[in-house]
Parts: C-alpha cells; structure tokens; sequence
C-alpha cells in the first residue's frame, strides 16, 4: 500500500453542469482545480480514487530546480515562488522547507558531466554552486567516506508528497471547487466538434473544458477520444523510516542511494537507479519516439515482463459510456516494489551513514511514473478538440513543477496570460516535425 493521506472530504451532490471539469486528484489536477476556483471559476474536480493516492503521495517529495531539463526552467522556478507561502496559502501544512539538495559525484568525468548544467542555471542567476569534496563532507555531517564533489542549490526544497495535494484540494474546496472523490469520469461528450460535458460514474456534468490530469492514465483516457499521446510509465519504488536522530538534513542523490529527510524526522530513502520499465505493449507502439531516450537512460533502467503486460493489454479495450470502466476497477494503481532494490539502497546509505544502522523501515512502496518521449510534461490544449486540456508527462519532475502547472493550465483554459511561456509543453510538438528528445545530462 502507498503512503497514508490526509483526508479530503468528498462533496456529495454531483452538479449538473460547471465551466470545467479536472479529471485527476493529484498535484497537478488539484492545483488546477484551485488556481481555476481563485479566478471564480466553477470547476468540479473528479477523482477516481483519493486525492494523491497514485504517484503525487509515491513520490521522493523533493521540490528541485536543479538539475531541470532547460525547458522547464522557468515553470519550476515560478512553481518554488508558489511553494515558499503554499502553507499560507492553503491554510496548511504542506511539508515545504528549503532544506537544499546535491547531486553527488564520485568520479571526476560524472562531476564534470554535472557542472555542464551551470550553463543552463546561468541565465536564471540559480544559486546553484560545484562543491569541492571538502565544502561536500560539511554538509554530510557523519558520513563515513568523501566524494569528488557535488552540485548543490541551498534553494531547493523538499514537502510532503501525502500532505500536499489533501492540503491544495481542501483550499480549493474552500474557495468553492467542487470535490468528488471515488468518482471516477468514464469519458467526454462532445457537441459541434467541442467538449460539451463528461460522463462519470454517478451522472453527466455538462461543461465547456475539461482538463485531463490523470497521469499514467491519461494516455488512456485520450485514446478513448481518438488521440494520441506518446506516454509510457516507468515504476519506482521507495522505502521510509521512523523517525531518526543523526541523519543528512540536505537531500542528496549520491552513488547506491537517494534520500530526504521527512518531515516526521524520518527518510524517504530509494535506489539511485531504482526506474523500473514494465514492458507493455504501449512500449512496442512508441518505441521509435522513446529510442533516444532508451539510449540515454539504458544503463539506469531495469526491464520486467510479467503480469502488468496482460493487464495493460486488457485495460486498454475501450468500452461505451453507459458500461463500468477501467477507472472504476482500479480505484488506485498499487504496483509492487522492487524490494531488493530498497535494501540495496538501505545498504548503501548504512554503508555512507553508520547512524542508519539504528534505522526501522517501516513502509516500502512503488508507484507509475508518467513519461514522455523528451522527458518534458504535456501542458496543452488539443488543436483537434476545443475544450479538451492535457496536463501530463511529468516524466518524475512533477511534485515539485505541481502547483505552477496546474497555473499554467487553469490559464490556458482560461484564455489568461501564462505564467509562463507554454511553447515547449505543447502536444503538438510530437507531430509536427519538431522531433524532441530528452536533455542529455539533465
């Protein structure tokens, strides 16, 4: 089982018709939900499950810029500015704290393969900096061997991923969005070529936009609708401690392991290179367009082949509006995780920090990683559907990109003024020739 959440009380009554509805409970559709309701919008958000039940509470919980792919460069630092007063902002706690993270390297090659990313950092005067193994071993207080150096942001921060997006839907509940958990929306009518309203498990809600915020299960959700969108899932597993006196305050992904101190005073603590790709047959249909991706990530991934590939397979039978659908079967992805993964992890960070011999795992994890061919998130209108807005692809970026991306779409929805640019995040670019790839070193 995942992380446990922070209740959000459910409306009951399912209106009639709103402006828009936001399929999808996690950050991103909640942060949606809530920027549209701070406009005075009616909006009505529909969960299948429980607000953050899938990957928005599975989750590292790091709240970064460093390191980001260029493109997404000014959502994250507009998404940190909204992070610094969240608490505020939603009347509760979130977890934010600008704790800092490091990228940590072990050899002079990977270092130098970081501080490539300085000149990404430049033009945005980020407070990252290269540390020398020495300036590195004080901010690792107790660690048992020194490294080469790191990229370090003292900026950078760290939440609670089962608190945060409860706390952004009860705000938007507050400002007067509707909430439906255990709703989950079967599919989208359409009238004149547009969206004119969505079918849900408990009844129709008549509206003009609709944003598709459900993560790995949008790429679903989008066919049933004659689209395409080029998105795999990849699976990670995470492990948690109780609470332990001693240990790393800085986040750190360093050789073997991962880890963030919580806000419970224990760590979320994770394999390096924990990614694991299960095959399904989503992975043979866009093969061509995640081959360079393939090529950058193939000594980090893990493959499997198993049961998910049957289950994928049936998942994806399209079924007519009036029957059960696959949203309403599974309420909440649960994949297993890569137990031997976590203890490798485990013992790595025991190896780097004796204190974590005292450490109790107390709850270990996986979760679906929604992922596109460039590693940069879907934030778009479809040119084909008037009224349909995709916000999805987070490519593992997105806990910490959330509360600017779901802006970004309420804003386009909206026919507002951007928070930012929305040119990268469009749909479009996987078909009109501009062929994108991921960012090497990124």
């Amino acid at each position: 089982m995942g992380p446990v959440l922070d209740p959000v009380q459910s409306d009951q009554v399912l209106p009639k018709k709103a402006a828009v509805v936001v399929i999808g409970g996690g950050i991103i559709g909640t942060s949606a939900a809530l920027a549209l309701a701070q406009k005075g919008v009616d909006v009505v958000l529909c969960e299948k499950g429980e607000i953050g039940g899938e990957q928005s509470s599975r989750n590292w919980g790091w709240v970064r810029k460093m390191g980001r792919d260029s493109r997404e460069m000014p959502l994250i630092i507009e998404a940190l500015r909204m992070w610094e007063r969240l608490n505020e902002t939603v009347e509760a706690e979130t977890g934010f704290r600008a704790a800092g993270t490091l990228f940590i390297s072990d050899d002079d090659e990977e270092l130098a393969r970081r501080a490539k990313w300085l000149d990404i950092a430049q033009p945005y005067q980020i407070d990252t900096k290269l540390l020398s193994s020495d300036e590195l071993a004080a901010l690792m207080p107790g660690a048992t061997r020194k490294f080469k150096g790191a990229l370090y942001t003292k900026s950078d921060g760290r939440a609670e991923p089962q608190k945060a997006a409860p706390a952004i839907a009860n705000a938007a509940r507050r400002k007067g969005a509707k909430v439906f958990t255990n709703c989950a929306v079967r599919g989208v009518e359409t009238s004149g070529g547009k969206v004119s309203g969505v079918v849900t498990e408990k009844g129709r809600i008549a509206c003009d936009a609709v944003i598709m915020a459900g993560g790995v299960w949008s790429r679903l959700f989008s066919k049933g609708l004659g689209l395409t969108l080029p998105q795999l899932r990849v699976r990670s597993s995470v492990q948690r401690t109780a609470p332990l006196e001693g240990g790393p305050e800085v986040a750190a992904w360093a050789p073997g392991v991962a880890y963030r101190r919580r806000l419970d005073g224990g760590y979320n603590i994770a394999s390096d290179r924990s990614a694991i790709a299960d095959i399904e047959p989503d992975n043979f249909r866009f093969l061509t367009q995640f081959l360079p991706a393939l090529k950058m990530e193939w000594k980090t991934l893990h493959f499997s082949f198993g049961k998910q590939f049957f289950d994928a397979w049936s998942q994806s039978r399209l079924r007519p509006l009036d029957q059960k659908s696959v949203f309403e079967e599974v309420r909440i992805l649960d994949p297993s995780p890569r137990s031997a993964l976590n203890s490798n992890a485990m013992k790595s960070m025991t190896e780097l920090f004796p204190v974590f011999a005292k450490a109790q795992v107390v709850q270990e994890w996986a979760g679906y990683i929604d992922v596109t061919p460039d590693a940069v998130p879907v934030i778009s209108g479809v040119d084909t559907l008037p009224g349909y807005f995709i916000a999805t692809g987070f490519s593992g970026h997105g806990f910490g990109i959330g509360p600017a991306a779901g802006r970004l779409a309420a804003d386009l929805v909206m026919g507002d003024t951007p928070i930012v640019d929305p040119h990268h995040f469009r749909l479009s670019r996987f078909f009109d020739g501009s062929n994108p790839k991921p960012e090497a070193g990124v």
